[in-house]
């Protein structure tokens, strides 16, 4: 097999999608692709691929198990001269396995996932996301002297998801389709734990009781602002979640619930409250009020747990203390703003100039500041190589994005050498679209 390279020509490129967040935009990034000359072909898994796939003519059905997937992923890049792979998270078993053989073939991963600047920028990086980004072993020191070059101002954080209702509906036609729809995919297997009519059944449900837990949410907000006591923040996360599942010492979030309820229980003054705030998009899949209300009993602290069902975090964060989290984006927030910050997974924001060092009780009673500065600059190196504004749901969003990701997918650099040597292309200030 020849080697391949991703210098030089657009013609020699070849790029092969695997799957993408839920909806249209892999099918946009594919024609921006093909208009700057590349081949670009599409495996899909399910019907749900296929149906959010335009050209059918360059879609390829893997309707076999998951054993066979590996041999069939190397004929297809044999076949097709493969230079690229597109995915979206690198986790999931069939793209696991897709970046263990690409990297020994020299094919280069183009890896998507949600913004670690969220909510408004979208991830892209070579090779791998979250734990396993380039970011995970790259110290503080070494970007600030990649920014050396560098004059970009920040741009604030939204206070606003974005396009969350567009996320769910477009994961409810997935699903949809793939529960009534997939009579030629017998062999698949979704990669989370829930069957697909449970999956489908979540995601209606949630569309329909929007406005009943937006009531939830404000009636809860406002118990917590007008209480007037000191509280700390508990950023939960989606169990089935990626970041969550591979790279976090958990299995399911009642664990962390308990971890986090008796290290307050533990460390925090008796006058401090505890407030978890749920996911955007948290669907009732895992018991997390009831499990509360149990562990809160358990710990003698009734009365000083609250939980907040999704919604903006930017109202409980401006007046909390501090924040404890497994390895969630609005991480981000909490260090943007100077609190204080307790990881207890793999995260790319995990640095020691800003993330706790300290036990979960001490960090309760006498929590460390972050470094400030060191993160203003961690941050900026993120806008400055793998946080691109926009997002993968709103036709908007989508536009924004594919100004500028498709050219540093074209680049010979990753969005980090890019910086280093001088080759990015300039980057646009981020503008809030609807």
């Amino acid at each position: 097999m020849p080697k391949r390279s991703t210098h030089g020509s657009t013609e020699t490129r070849s790029f092969l999608f695997l799957q993408g967040p839920h909806g249209p935009f892999f099918g946009a990034l594919a024609r921006m692709l093909r208009a700057a000359g590349c081949e670009v072909r599409r495996v899909g898994f399910n019907t749900g691929d296929r149906m959010f796939w335009p050209d059918k003519s360059n879609y390829i059905a893997f309707r076999d198990t998951l054993e066979a997937w590996p041999a069939r992923f190397s004929a297809l890049l044999e076949d097709h001269a493969v230079t690229d792979i597109v995915l979206y998270g690198d986790t999931r078993p069939i793209h696991a396995h897709a970046v263990e053989i690409a990297r020994t073939r020299g094919v280069t991963v183009h890896t998507f996932e949600e913004g670690y600047l969220r909510p408004y920028w979208v991830t892209y990086e070579r090779d791998g996301t979250n734990g396993n980004s380039r970011l995970m072993q790259m110290p503080v020191a070494e970007m600030e002297r990649a920014l050396a070059q560098s004059d970009l101002e920040m741009p604030m954080p939204p206070a606003h998801w974005g396009d969350t209702r567009q996320h769910v509906i477009y994961g409810a036609l997935y699903h949809w389709f793939v529960m009534f729809w997939n009579q030629g995919y017998r062999n698949f297997r979704p990669h989370r734990a829930l069957p697909v009519t449970k999956e489908f059944q979540l995601y209606l449900n949630r569309l329909l009781m929007m406005p009943l837990h937006a009531l939830h949410r404000r009636l809860a907000t406002a118990r917590i602002k007008r209480g007037g006591f000191p509280y700390h923040l508990a950023l939960l996360q989606l169990e089935h979640d990626s970041a969550f599942q591979a790279h976090s010492p958990f299995s399911t979030i009642t664990e962390f619930l308990e971890v986090v309820v008796a290290g307050f229980a533990e460390g925090a003054p008796r006058h401090h409250h505890l407030v978890f705030k749920a996911h955007p998009l948290e669907d009732g899949r895992a018991p997390i009020r009831r499990a509360l209300k149990r562990l809160a009993a358990e710990h003698g602290v009734e009365g000083r747990v609250h939980y907040v069902r999704g919604g903006k975090l930017a109202g409980l964060l401006n007046e909390a203390r501090t924040a404890v989290t497994v390895n969630s984006t609005a991480g981000q927030q909490v260090l943007w703003r100077g609190l204080p910050l307790k990881v207890f997974g793999r995260a790319v924001y995990d640095k020691p100039e800003f993330s706790s060092t300290q036990s979960l009780a001490e960090f309760f009673a006498t929590p460390a500041r972050p470094d400030g500065r060191a993160y203003k600059q961690y941050r900026r190196y993120l806008l400055e190589t793998s946080q691109f504004p926009g997002g993968f749901y709103s036709r908007s969003g989508r536009r924004q994005l594919l100004r500028q990701v498709v050219d540093m997918m074209l680049s010979a650099d990753d969005p980090y050498d890019a910086l280093l040597r001088g080759t990015a292309a300039p980057r646009q200030h981020l503008r809030v679209v609807s």
